[in-house]
């Protein structure tokens, strides 16, 4: 002990103390790379699980992000359908949500939820806050089928509001919707608002129906003709207004016979 304190061993003892460190880290590098071999596979099974419980919750999360996405979407369109019933006072309206398509691709027709239960009726003309949508073809118990102004069958009344003259909106098979029947002496513009007429009974008068967007006039021709943009939006209906209390008028009895 007094050489050991006399520090006569402190070489000899730095030595040892300096191999027992080296064998020490020496086993403890082995002992931890044993362990991790011996753990990795449970870390990795138990991150696989983590990642797979996250990408759950992810999808959860964007789908719930996309329900309330259309959820925002529905009440618009709602509030803004009930501003345009209250603008309109003078017609009764139910709203009816549209949930099928005809898939012949030579026909523009839409299903709606609503029927004969819920008081629809044949003939009743459909629009939403921002114009015509057409008018109801067909109707069963709790569905209706709506005839859209695209269609190549309809046609409906109109006038040229700047214009003030009469015109025949027709359909087609593209989609496209065409005003025929303008006198050559009315003066058109692109831009020219298109309103319902009220004449044939079909359709309340001063529904918005659309813009004319170009002009076809020849002289040879004994009418002009004119391509219309319509104002809704028809690859994206979701919720629509019957006009319930408006009753078409059959005239086809008071046609003379040929």
């Amino acid at each position: 002990m007094a050489l050991a304190l006399g520090g006569y061993f402190s070489s000899g003892s730095n030595v040892f103390t300096a191999s027992l460190v080296t064998v020490q880290s020496w086993f403890s590098s082995r002992f931890v790379a044993v362990q991790e071999f011996l753990t990795a596979p449970r870390d990795m099974a138990s991150l696989r699980q983590r990642n797979t419980e996250l990408e759950t919750e992810v999808s959860e999360l964007q789908a719930q992000v996309i329900q309330l996405q259309q959820e925002v979407g529905e009440t618009q369109i709602l509030a803004a359908l009930v501003d345009f019933s209250r603008a309109n006072p003078e017609n009764t309206y139910k709203a009816a949500a549209v949930i099928g398509e005809d898939p012949s691709p030579f026909l523009q027709y839409v299903i709606i939820n609503r029927g004969s239960n819920d008081g629809i009726q044949r003939g009743m003309p459909v629009v939403t806050n921002q114009g015509l949508v057409g008018r109801v073809d067909a109707v069963i118990a709790d569905a209706a089928r709506i005839q859209l102004i695209t269609d190549p069958a309809s046609n409906v009344n109109v006038r040229l509001q700047n214009a003030e003259a009469d015109a025949s909106l027709i359909g087609s098979v593209t989609g496209d919707v065409t005003l025929d029947l303008i006198p050559q002496d009315v003066a058109l513009e692109p831009g020219d608002l298109v309103l319902t007429s009220g004449l044939g009974g079909g359709y309340p008068p001063d529904l918005i129906v659309g813009q004319v967007v170009n002009i076809r006039t020849r002289d040879f021709d004994l009418f002009q003709q004119a391509a219309v943009q319509p104002v809704v939006d028809f690859n994206h209906l979701q919720i629509v207004l019957v006009i319930v209390n408006f009753k078409p008028v059959d005239f086809s009895t008071l046609k003379p016979l040929p």
